[in-house]
């Protein structure tokens, strides 16, 4: 039986990792056995905790070529945040969470896209749609994703959908949502043991917004000024990055999760347009942004009205 991958977005975090492995569970209690959880990068210190938490096996790196190969596509669905070959797969199913853009099939497909926090909450009510038994380390990791998404349910994300589903399912998964949650955005908010390189690449993703391409990278902390304190290293690299990969504009999202606030940094030519998107004046192209945690709600659609109007 040939095999069907299953895979969240590029740089993955924790809701990318989780859904590909509650998915390929989920297509294995319909009967589908082939069904096999991908990665498309490397395992954050957040999700290798929840991994270890519920003794879970991290995924494989997916490095085949995935022409006439058939895919279900978990936590995204743009193509420039996907496998490299994926134009050439057959895609037979998405599950996700976010806009739909830079999106066609050759066939019809099944497709489920709710307006929710997070993947996983989704995939929770397919499982129970099914009747499907959810098993502890399904539940830890779905309870995981959730927590991670919404950032302890404070992010502007997090429907009663997410916070109803990670309440039903912490008793499966035997976990105190707050201690756990803590817990488990602590042990991805330190900084200072991470070069430059991996912060603006641990959790970027790229979207076309007009005529315009923006690398829009997040940065979870407990500390700001941690992060920004290399901001001259940051900006140069960001500057390389967008020379190479030809970005237009390049936003580095810096966000305290206790305090649920941001700080950004841009660079690219069209930069005063991202202050103009958050009304604020970019100063040594840097602004604060209070009450900002979201990338998805409160950044990628202001960005995208500022190019695009």
């Amino acid at each position: 039986m040939a095999k069907t991958y299953i895979f969240g977005h590029k740089n993955p975090d924790t809701d990318a990792i989780s859904s590909a492995i509650i998915m390929a569970d989920f297509e294995q209690l319909r009967g589908n056995d082939s069904a096999t959880a991908y990665r498309l990068g490397d395992i954050n210190a957040e999700t290798q905790f929840a991994l270890d938490k519920f003794n879970v096996t991290a995924p494989e790196l997916l490095t085949d070529n995935l022409d006439g190969q058939d895919v279900i596509l978990v936590d995204h669905n743009e193509f420039q945040q996907s496998a490299d070959t994926i134009a050439d797969a057959n895609i037979k199913h998405v599950v996700d969470h976010h806009r739909i853009a830079n999106f066609e099939t050759a066939g019809p497909l099944y497709y489920r896209a709710e307006p929710v926090g997070c993947t996983a909450t989704i995939l929770y009510k397919m499982y129970k749609e099914r009747g499907f038994d959810i098993k502890p380390e399904i539940a830890g990791l779905m309870v995981s994703a959730i927590i991670s998404d919404s950032l302890l349910f404070k992010s502007p994300t997090c429907t009663e959908e997410d916070v109803n589903a990670a309440q039903e399912l912490k008793d499966i998964a035997n976990v105190d949502l707050d201690a756990y949650g803590l817990d488990m955005l602590n042990a991805g908010a330190s900084t200072t043991d991470k070069s430059v390189e991996f912060l603006l690449d641990m959790d970027a993703k790229s979207f076309t917004m007009g005529d315009y391409v923006t690398r829009i990278a997040q940065v979870n902390t407990v500390d700001i000024d941690e992060v920004l304190d290399r901001k001259s290293e940051l900006e140069q690299a960001m500057l390389t990055n967008s020379a190479e990969e030809k970005y237009d504009l390049f936003v580095l999202v810096v966000t305290d999760i206790i305090n649920s606030d941001s700080k950004i940094l841009v660079v690219g030519a069209e930069k005063d347009k991202v202050g103009e998107a958050f009304n604020v004046q970019l100063e040594d192209d840097m602004a604060f942004l209070t009450g900002v945690v979201s990338r998805k709600k409160q950044v990628v659609p202001q960005i995208t009205e500022a190019l695009t109007k």
